[in-house]
């Protein structure tokens, strides 16, 4: 038996899976959670030591004959987050997070310096956001300036790991495009952006692959330590966003994915570059070689989840609940920006409930209304792409909220669209795996191309699809009409 280890670092959690590819089958899976540290001002941050730590366990947890079964590897990993590393391989400092919004003095400095949104979105492809990289960067000048100095290596998470296996320093153009660093169309590091921050950021930064090239090989070091053979490919990996839209099958224009996970994604595979970042819709390219624009909200599931604890209910308990109201809620309105939000770009941003009356203030309508708003910040997005021409022809849904059929109907009829769910539900560690699959076999002198490794070893679960109701989607297009309202209200209050 061979397989692929796909690796996903996620916001609350690593996990590994062991897919044999031969059989189709997953054959060993582990996960490890992750802790967070968060502060009031907006930090969202996490150590090193505790990615190392929950990757052994991991790897700790597969049996001696699994583990020896490993031709490859694939990673995933959360976008955004800026892993500073000394000369000698070492954290400097805590890794700021995707969902960190400590960061928009930072990002005011570099737009004024850059000559404001439009110079940014041409040099970027994006707007300077307070999740991406770049303003992480100049935080650190600012804010540590002794650890600054001694800055050798600027990685993001998958970028990390990746290093841990193999100890070489390379980057791929789908994370890489999310950290506002990088040209999209261009596919090179914007020597302006990186002198906005320091002159010497440029000379920092890390040599670009394929996507489907090797980052490097397991090193003997790594081999021991995970118990894993040594010298084995470990692909160029990927953003979690990246790796989902692999791991989905969208892979070809008109795909769309949704992941509802703490962050709420919608993204689509494009042949040419399309983006609308003053929309929301960021500039992504894919890894895969095309591109991935993306609307991105920092509060998915962290509204049903705060107002499921507040009720001290479980997830199926909470769904149960939210099924006895309506579409729209009887008129309650979840704004829900527990972490500030990025799209629409509220850095400040607070969760409001709105829209309560002595007739319609019950579990029921709060817990559905926790669960709609997460979809209504989704379809800011799919407007932003229908604007620019893209026909989208159905939804892949993913990510934990994905798990629920309440949840799959509301995207179906909010969004007017199919949707359909793959039956791995780790669609980031499945990513991974599929193009560490890519990479192997490219080496092996196999020319398949991702479309048609996707098509082979994504599968959808067909009694799972579900298609809109007409009765329903009328609702929702006034429920959504109200949300709106209330969002252009209140956005004066969060800038």
């Amino acid at each position: 038996m061979k397989t692929i280890a796909g690796i996903d670092m996620g916001t609350q959690s690593i996990k590994v899976v062991l897919y044999d590819w031969e059989s189709r089958t997953i054959v060993a899976s582990f996960q490890e959670l992750v802790d967070l540290i968060a502060e009031n001002d907006g930090t969202r941050e996490q150590k090193v030591e505790w990615y190392d730590a929950a990757l052994e366990k991991c790897f700790a947890s597969l049996s001696v004959k699994d583990k020896n079964s490993i031709a490859a590897i694939g990673i995933s990993g959360h976008q955004h987050g800026f892993v500073p590393l000394d000369a000698d391989g070492k954290s400097l400092y805590n890794v700021k997070l995707w969902n960190d919004t400590s960061t928009v003095e930072e990002c005011r400095i570099i737009t004024e310096a850059a000559g404001g949104d439009d110079a940014i979105i041409a040099e970027v492809c994006n707007l300077m956001l307070p999740g991406f990289t770049a303003p992480k960067i100049l935080w650190l000048k600012r804010h540590k300036p002794d650890l600054f100095d001694k800055l050798r290596y600027i990685m993001l998470p998958h970028d990390y790991l990746n290093y841990v296996f193999t100890n070489a320093y390379t980057a791929e153009c789908g994370d890489a495009s999310g950290m506002a660093l990088f040209n999209g169309k261009r596919r090179t590091w914007s020597k302006k952006i990186c002198a906005i921050i320091d002159e010497k950021v440029i000379g920092l930064l890390p040599p670009l692959i394929a996507s489907d090239e090797p980052n490097g090989f397991v090193t003997e070091k790594a081999a021991v330590r995970f118990g894993i053979p040594v010298g084995i490919p470990v692909a160029s990996g990927g953003g979690d966003n990246m790796m989902s839209a692999i791991g989905t099958g969208t892979v070809r224009d008109g795909f769309l994915t949704m992941s509802l996970g703490t962050s709420g994604t919608l993204f689509g595979y494009s042949d040419l570059p399309l983006a609308d970042p003053k929309n929301g819709l960021s500039g992504f390219n894919s890894s895969t070689g095309g591109y991935l624009p993306l609307l991105c909200t920092m509060n998915c599931t962290v509204a049903s989840e705060e107002t499921r604890k507040l009720f001290a209910l479980d997830v199926k308990e909470f769904d149960s609940l939210a099924a006895k109201s309506p579409a729209g809620a009887n008129g309650v309105v979840f704004l829900p920006f527990f972490n500030g939000e990025r799209t629409p770009n509220l850095p400040n941003g607070r969760a409001s409930i709105l829209g309560i009356t002595a007739a319609n203030c019950s579990q029921e309508n709060l817990a559905r209304a926790a669960l709609e708003s997460a979809i209504f910040g989704m379809r800011i997005g799919l407007e932003a792409f229908q604007v620019l021409g893209f026909k989208a022809r159905e939804i892949r849904i993913t990510g934990g909220g994905s798990k629920s059929p309440l949840w799959r109907q509301m995207v179906a009829d909010i969004m007017n669209l199919p949707v359909k769910r793959p039956v791995n539900a780790e669609a980031a560690t499945m990513g991974g795996a599929i193009q560490a699959l890519w990479c192997l076999l490219k080496r092996e002198g196999v020319n398949s191309t991702i479309a048609e490794l996707t098509d082979e070893h994504i599968l959808i679960r067909d009694d799972e699809s579900i298609v809109p109701n007409a009765g329903t989607v009328a609702e929702y297009n006034k429920a959504y009409a109200g949300y709106n309202t209330y969002l252009k209200a209140l956005t004066p209050l969060y800038k």
